[in-house]
């Protein structure tokens, strides 16, 4: 695993405005981080980027010290820079060889994420990869620690519940709403359209619901968030006259006083006696407490959905021992598929170097001794000749696997 090398920066050592600040645009990650690649004699170069971690996955010849990381500073802000080269060093993280393999695949199976078992890092993962390749950045061996990394990552989802409760507010508060056999044509009310709704408007649309009418404070974003939806858009000041009732009504805002109140609760429901789904994901609630008391409801907010969230959060991290063990043993697979890829590139020469000897031994040193053979010799020759080339071809990679495989046994 020689060469493989990764510098990061991460929540654990750095805050996440100072994570942002190597953030690479798209529009400039072409000639930045070709630019950065051989700047620094890097071989093969991956970058990855997400809200709490920047990455750089690379292949080459040099140890990461202090002035190589000097060095990627200055690239990175040849300019005016927001951090110095010194807390620059401080905050980034190194892995080099083993290293590197074991940190990039607990990266993609969401063990060294900020929330464990969010999938969607892998995702994350693939897409950077993918990238590198069109741009021109990676090679072989990028390719070959992703593959492995991507089919580990997948065998830590699979094989143990890492991820299979939900551990966010709002993925937990839909998932509720699917338990409750909501009709997807259900009239949907959102009130609010911050980050927190946003995100739960991705679930609803991810998963067939229709019907939506969106309020905010301001009305263009209410607007945009609408759009989205396929639904209406509005301030909130026209929450009071609202018409055509509802089903569900979500709500997250900033206020400090509740939205819902009794009064405008009455004349949401246009004279409806069946029972409603409140979602209240606001801190403060932005429902009145006597909604709930006095009507039909079925009332989810924050904090019943932090206690769910706090236990799926527990039974994740019960989890991590199987996944540690998917690691290691991934990790002594990886070792030896690496080596076995190294051995075949390395032999990848031999065909070409036997084909110019037989080449050279034909048309020069053996030239005039050929010209007196008859063509039924020649004939036979030439078969022995193929057949020993493709021997001495094919004998040294057969006997560097078998090598392999002896040392990957364990010792009795």
């Amino acid at each position: 695993m020689d060469g493989l090398k990764i510098i990061c920066f991460t929540h654990r050592t750095a805050s996440l405005e100072q994570v942002g600040f190597f953030h690479v645009d798209d529009s400039q990650r072409s000639t930045r981080l070709k630019s950065i690649r051989d700047a620094l004699g890097m071989n093969e170069l991956m970058y990855l980027s997400t809200c709490n971690r920047v990455e750089f996955i690379f292949h080459g010849p040099d140890a990461v010290d202090t002035t190589f990381l000097q060095h990627l500073h200055h690239q990175l802000f040849p300019e005016k820079a927001p951090v110095t080269p010194e807390k620059f060093v401080e905050i980034a993280e190194v892995y080099e060889d083993e290293e590197a393999v074991t940190h990039l695949f607990r990266v993609a199976a969401s063990l060294d994420s900020m929330v464990v078992g969010e999938r969607e890092i892998i995702t994350q993962v693939r897409q950077a990869f993918e990238q590198s390749k069109q741009l021109g950045l990676s090679g072989d061996n990028i390719r070959v620690l992703l593959r492995k990394t991507i089919e580990t990552a997948k065998r830590i989802y699979t094989e143990t519940a890492i991820a299979r409760k939900p551990v966010s507010v709002v993925s937990l508060a839909y998932h509720a709403l699917r338990d409750l056999n909501v009709n997807l044509e259900a009239r949907v009310i959102m009130v609010g359209a911050g980050k927190t709704n946003r995100a739960m408007s991705k679930f609803l649309r991810k998963h067939g619901y229709t019907n939506f009418n969106v309020y905010n404070r301001t009305p263009e974003r209410a607007a945009a968030l609408a759009a989205d939806l396929n639904g209406k858009g509005y301030g909130l000041d026209e929450l009071k006259n609202h018409s055509g009732g509802f089903d569900v009504l979500i709500t997250c805002t900033g206020s400090v006083d509740p939205v819902i109140t009794s009064e405008l609760y009455e004349h949401l429901l246009q004279g409806e006696t069946d029972k409603k789904v409140i979602i209240d994901l606001a801190i403060p609630n932005d429902v009145q407490a006597e909604v709930v008391k006095n009507n039909k409801v079925r009332y989810l907010e924050v904090e019943s959905l932090q206690a769910i969230a706090a236990e799926n959060l527990e039974s994740r991290r019960e989890e991590v021992q199987k996944c540690e063990a998917i690691l290691a043993e991934s990790i002594r697979e990886f070792g030896f598929m690496y080596r076995e890829r190294q051995i075949e590139r390395a032999m990848g020469a031999i065909p070409k170097q036997i084909k110019e000897i037989r080449h050279l031994a034909t048309t020069q040193i053996f030239e005039r001794d050929l010209s007196q053979l008859d063509p039924n010799s020649k004939e036979i020759l030439e078969r022995v000749m193929d057949y020993m080339e493709k021997k001495y071809i094919g004998l040294p990679m057969k006997m560097a696997k078998e090598i392999l495989i002896q040392n990957r046994r364990p010792v009795s």
